[in-house]
């Protein structure tokens, strides 16, 4: 079966049930090339196919919030001339995908830290942020050098300068003010976390938002993750009872909202 002529029926979708927010692990991609003979970029570069199969099909479902990990800390750690054609292939997709962006009112969005990315990277970056960035159809945020534990770190260090700044006191501290000084602030947390390949972990990813997201664990491989799959994915979720604590009983009922703590402007 070629995976670009698939043809999917969204009537087996609840579109009032959808997700607002998907995150992916996009995880498989070299083991998909070691099982045909080839090497390690080979599967990144058919992995693309996948990201514009899953964006895609997000955009015709009216899914507002698409988050990729796109590449980990840890993975600078990889053969340079890995990490080099996976850089390659970044700013080549995003430099392909701009114009299509537009024309859909998606906005690109990228967390993590940028200082280690190359320049060319990030200027491609930078520009495509700053041309999409009143879209709003749909939101595409990529986490690229992103590590969840840097990122509590750094909420840390931001709500730690408040309090030392009499912007606020400890007794202030709360979720809504965690959730805001985190780099996803203006982001709802992910309703479902899609990992391909079958590992059992979040590597990092999205440590505090994911606290009540709905773990979607799939055996296929990235570059084999098309409509077909993403559609599996979906179903699942709805099939699911999201209790966010509560029992069975008690779902029916409204979800009590959080009292919000002040929002601050310093987010550097």
């Amino acid at each position: 079966m070629t995976h670009s002529t698939t043809k999917i029926n969204f009537a087996g979708l609840d579109k009032s049930r959808l997700p607002r927010h998907v995150a992916v692990i996009m995880d498989g991609n070299g083991r998909w090339a070691k099982l045909r003979g080839k090497g390690r970029t080979e599967g990144h570069r058919r992995g693309t196919a996948s990201v514009r199969a899953v964006v895609e099909m997000s955009r015709k479902l009216g899914i507002a919030y698409l988050s990729l990990y796109a590449f980990s800390t840890e993975n600078w750690f990889r053969p340079k001339d890995e990490v080099h054609a996976l850089m390659g292939m970044l700013e080549h997709y995003l430099t392909a995908e701009q114009p299509k962006m537009m024309r859909h009112g998606i906005r690109l969005l990228a967390i993590g830290d940028r200082s280690r990315l190359p320049p060319s990277v990030l200027a491609t970056l930078k520009y495509v942020e700053r041309i999409t960035r009143n879209n709003r159809r749909m939101t595409v945020l990529l986490a690229l050098s992103y590590s969840g534990r840097d990122d509590i770190v750094g909420m840390v260090r931001r709500i730690a300068r408040a309090v030392k700044q009499g912007k606020c006191a400890l007794r202030d501290i709360g979720d809504a003010m965690v959730a805001a000084h985190m780099a996803t602030r203006k982001i709802p947390d992910p309703d479902l976390l899609i990992r391909t390949s079958g590992e059992m972990r979040i590597s990092n990813f999205f440590l505090w938002q994911l606290a009540y997201t709905e773990l979607y664990i799939t055996p296929t491989l990235w570059p084999d993750f098309r409509e077909a799959e993403y559609f599996q994915a979906l179903g699942e979720f709805q099939r699911r009872r999201r209790r966010f604590g509560r029992t069975d009983e008690q779902i029916a009922q409204p979800v009590p909202v959080l009292a919000k703590s002040r929002e601050f402007k310093d987010h550097s």
